[in-house]
């Protein structure tokens, strides 16, 4: 029997406890165990349900994420193997396996049961939302990942879609997987509430399309929200698809489709300085730092889009956006590429004229295409082969050694008015919106730079829960893990909310700014004590920093020694 110690050290060992003082109770909180059980079917040949492993598995990705294989030992190294009623033998990857398994077939239900619970304990309303997609990577053959069906029924029903192919991406060498991340954001940050995984070679405008369908499906997009999304995601069946269903879209849109709308307004557009300034920016002014004060500028035109299916005109604003520091990027990377290119072409000019033996048509077309890239300074020049006549050849001077008479002539030209033209274009950006004109451009430019907060949270995936080697048998596993991780990535943000909400207005700007990771790190060295007695193993909780104390205080969490009490029996008293 385990029993909890409190009073007289007879401690032996130290359980690394650390970051778990915060995630047991912010699990608890969230009620992550319970509403994964909800969807599963009790099976009594199971002893622990597949929600009190999957929990414990998602505070490992949370604490000290590591393959499957090795969470038995960070359990008992840790303490969590008595917090979770769980022994660490019984916590092999294959039990861990079968719960990835169980997962998978109610990933979708779950992630929605879950998203619901999020919007509560966050007092958050989806009335507007923000979808960003991201890629994770994967190493390994997964013969078995095939292709999802183009029948495969949207919105999903659970263990009905196949898991995402894991396959090349369009432009990437490596193996991978798109998942589509809904998130509500506000000034305190993203809470990421879905998590869709596609083929590693579908395309955002796939990701959207079967997000929207889930968050339809689900209550969770509704007549009168707004919904924001990048450039990847826009065309004008997003817009249409959302206006049909009464929801709103503020989506960056490809900088072609609309040129032809700016050339024809240009003359007359208004533009307004926008309020929107990051914080860098707001300390240069107010430092009155000498380094550049850059700003946003915005200009509205009214436009009409036609829908695809019905051919129902949608108003909607076009928000054409000028940056001071895009501009200035802009400028320095023409400029460089410009001087790039043409030392290049000159460099390819003296090799065609010394004649090199190699040096022929199809080399020097590869030569070019090699250095232009794909820098848009390339349009500005324009090159040409043209074979020499006999008489020019003749009037060359001899060819060096191991040389012989240059067969061609290689010339280029540098546009320079073109260059001019596109400079006028530098620092331009689109969005489009079919928000009421009641929601000013000003204020929808400022949501939709929010979505860096989204662009923020994606680093989690690959940092602080980031997925270490695993070797996961199926791709259902792996997409069942995937979705797990959504789940610790909400945790992971709801944490830094509570406590950001918890800190009074008055606090410095970094305290307001602290973060999930800043907070778990403030528990890294914290341990418990185990020791043995005649009653068996005794646990005791060791004394709390003041940091640490502060910390559980604003969040209002149980200490350590709660959290044992409330689990474990008191040692008896002996007279």
């Amino acid at each position: 029997m385990t029993l909890a110690f409190c009073d007289v050290p007879v401690a032996q060992e130290t359980r690394a406890f650390g970051a778990l003082a915060l995630l047991i109770p912010l699990l608890q909180r969230l009620g992550i165990a319970d509403l994964i059980d909800r969807h599963q079917p009790p099976d009594p040949q199971q002893h622990f349900s597949h929600g009190r492993v999957l929990s414990l598995l998602l505070a490992a990705r949370l604490s000290q994420p590591t393959a499957l294989v090795n969470i038995a030992s960070w359990a008992a190294d840790t303490g969590a193997d008595v917090l979770w009623d769980i022994p660490a033998a019984s916590l092999n990857d294959d039990r861990l396996g079968r719960a990835l398994d169980a997962f998978f077939s109610q990933r979708h239900a779950i992630q929605a049961s879950i998203a619901a619970r999020t919007l509560e304990l966050a007092e958050l309303s989806g009335q507007r939302l923000h979808f960003d997609p991201t890629h994770l990577t994967f190493y390994g053959a997964y013969a078995s990942s095939q292709p999802r069906p183009h029948t495969t029924p949207w919105p999903p029903g659970n263990a009905t879609v196949p898991p995402a192919h894991i396959t090349h991406g369009y432009a990437a060498a490596e193996k991978l997987i798109n998942v589509g991340v809904t998130s509500v954001v506000d000034a305190l940050g993203a809470v990421p509430l879905l998590g869709q995984c596609l083929d590693g070679n579908h395309n955002n405008h796939t990701a959207i399309q079967q997000s929207c369908a889930w968050l339809f499906d689900q209550g969770l997009l509704t007549p009168g929200d707004l919904l924001i999304s990048d450039r990847g995601t826009y065309s004008v069946e997003h817009v249409a698809r959302l206006y049909r269903h009464g929801c709103h879209v503020l989506c960056a849109a490809p900088w072609a489709d609309y040129h032809a709308l700016y050339e024809e307004h240009a003359a007359r557009l208004n533009w307004q300085l926008a309020s929107f300034l990051s914080r860098e920016q707001q300390r240069r002014r107010d430092c009155g730092s000498s380094l550049p004060w850059e700003h946003y500028q915005l200009a509205v035109q009214r436009h009409t889009l036609t829908d695809p299916q019905t051919q129902q005109s949608i108003p909607c604003r076009v928000i054409f956006v000028y940056s001071s520091a895009d501009a200035a990027i802009s400028l320095q990377a023409r400029q460089r590429d410009i001087e790039r290119l043409r030392t290049g072409l000159a460099a390819i000019a003296v090799s065609v004229r010394r004649g090199h033996p190699r040096t022929t048509q199809a080399t020097i077309a590869r030569r070019v295409t090699e250095l232009f890239g794909r820098r848009s300074a390339a349009q500005f020049f324009h090159w040409e082969m043209r074979p020499l006549t006999p008489a020019e050849q003749a009037a060359l001077p001899p060819p060096e050694p191991g040389c012989r008479r240059p067969a061609y002539h290689f010339h280029f030209t540098f546009d320079a008015q073109a260059a001019e033209t596109a400079a006028a274009y530098d620092g331009l950006s689109v969005l489009v919106t079919t928000a009421p004109r009641t929601q000013s451009a000003d204020a929808l430019f400022t949501q939709y730079k929010e979505q860096n907060y989204v662009e923020l949270a994606h680093h989690q995936w690959k940092t602080p829960l980031a997925v270490r080697p695993v070797f996961l048998k199926t791709p259902a596993r792996v997409e069942a893990l995937v979705c797990l991780m959504q789940l610790a990535l909400t945790a992971y943000q709801l944490l830094e909310r509570f406590y950001r909400q918890s800190v009074p207005a008055g606090a410095a700007g970094s305290e307001q700014r602290f973060t999930a990771e800043s907070l778990l790190r403030a528990f890294r060295g914290y341990g418990l004590l185990e020791g043995r007695s005649r009653y068996g193993r005794v646990l005791q909780a060791t004394r709390l920093t003041e940091r640490q104390q502060q910390i559980l205080r604003q969040l209002g969490f149980p200490t350590p020694a709660q959290l044992l009490a409330h689990v474990l029996l008191p040692v008896p008293q002996t007279g």
